[in-house]
């Protein structure tokens, strides 16, 4: 019994030296994040050739944002501002009238103030879709968007909004207004 007791005193210790190399004085809070939302209007992308909207034989592509990831931290010892990482997740269809088997699918990250008077921020990314050989389908994960949030002054996190969406030309957007959220 003796040895046993020696051994459970003997994983203490390591457990404690372990410890011991933690940055001490360093807190782990959670910080808090904006409000994070997938613009309605800018959700879907269906991509028809030479504008021949609603003919099925020329769809190019059909995609939509189906979720993202989203973490913050703050940026500093004083707090004074965020830093929120956002990771989009697209699934994406391959239309007849595709060429090729690789599709850039354009979206934007973009950050306002609390009455949405003011972008803050925007930032424009495209991710690359390739399909494989009789693949019409393919789920990706986006670029992750780094934002900065300012803190301070009375300002907190919930008072700004980053909004995600696909960057959609004028005719895809009222495709999209017509037919109302999918």
């Amino acid at each position: 019994m003796a040895r046993s007791s020696m051994g459970v005193a003997a994983l203490a210790g390591l457990a404690l030296l372990a410890a011991c190399g933690s940055d001490q004085g360093a807190t782990t809070s959670q910080a808090p994040c904006p409000r994070i939302v997938i613009l309605a209007d800018g959700a879907d992308l269906t991509r028809f050739r030479g504008g021949a909207s609603g003919d099925l034989t020329a769809l190019m592509a059909d995609a939509r944002i189906a979720g993202f990831q989203a973490n913050c931290d703050f940026a500093g010892r004083d707090r004074r501002a965020l830093t929120v990482r956002v990771t989009p997740r697209f699934e994406v269809e391959r239309g007849p009238a595709a060429e090729g088997r690789v599709l850039d699918l354009p979206w934007f990250v973009a950050l306002t103030d609390a009455g949405d008077a003011t972008m803050l921020d925007r930032q424009a990314f495209t991710s690359r879709v390739t399909f494989g050989p009789n693949v019409v389908r393919n789920t990706i994960q986006g670029q992750t968007a780094r934002l900065t949030v300012p803190l301070g002054q009375g300002a907190r996190a919930v008072d700004y909004t980053v909004r995600v969406s696909l960057q959609l030309t004028p005719e895809e957007l009222a495709l999209n207004r017509a037919r109302g959220p999918r």
